[in-house]
């Protein structure tokens, strides 16, 4: 080998040796953990939004009722057909239906007690206590919003009185062993023609 093939090779054995010896670094060296530039607080837990039901005189409390009206005997059918539509029709994936499909037909289900149990059904329609805080412009500005959510919920038996219901949206999530059946309900009040969608969630 001349010396100016020595020295071709050189460069060639350097670069696999270096890496070895980075790689051999990197085993022995203790992982430090990433700091941040600046120190972030943990943010503090929040509590959930209460639920209470809606005033009597909240001029979104007649178009929910309406809405719920409209919903409970389609969920009472238990036909697809009824039922689907209310819940966003083609919108609503093949996924949810045949949970909700499910949810209706499961003996376990409150759906099951509370639409079809003997006894005259109850129900409530619940909104998200406002703060303290809010005005009563801010209200007011809330009450002319043209979109409104409320979540109503059915059960079966008892005075009404006595039944309790979901303290938080979490709480009406129709898990086994509710006392209670929920479906969310958004309502937007843009165009001409007033329109609705219910929801149906399952922890």
């Amino acid at each position: 080998m001349t010396g100016a093939g020595v020295h071709d090779s050189v460069p060639a054995m350097r670069a696999p040796l270096i890496a070895a010896a980075l790689a051999a670094l990197l085993a022995t060296t203790p992982a430090v953990a990433e700091q941040p530039l600046v120190a972030v607080e943990p943010e503090a837990a929040s509590e959930p939004s209460a639920l209470v039901p809606l005033a009597a005189d909240s001029p979104w409390t007649a178009r929910f009722a309406a809405a719920a009206d409209e919903l409970l005997p389609a969920l009472r059918s238990l036909d697809e057909s009824q039922w689907a539509p209310l819940l966003g029709g083609q919108w609503l994936g093949a996924p949810d239906r045949i949970r909700v499909a499910a949810l209706l037909g499961d003996r376990h289900s409150p759906f099951r007690h509370a639409l079809f149990a003997k006894g005259f059904t109850h129900r409530v329609i619940l909104g998200w206590h406002p703060p303290a805080t809010l005005t009563a412009d801010d209200r007011a500005a809330i009450a002319a919003r043209p979109e409104a959510e409320a979540i109503v919920c059915w059960a079966s038996g008892g005075t009404g009185e006595s039944q309790s219901w979901p303290r938080t949206a979490a709480e009406a999530d129709n898990a086994p062993g509710r006392p209670y059946a929920c479906a969310r309900i958004t309502y937007s009040v843009r165009g001409d023609a007033p329109g609705w969608r219910a929801f149906i969630e399952r922890s």
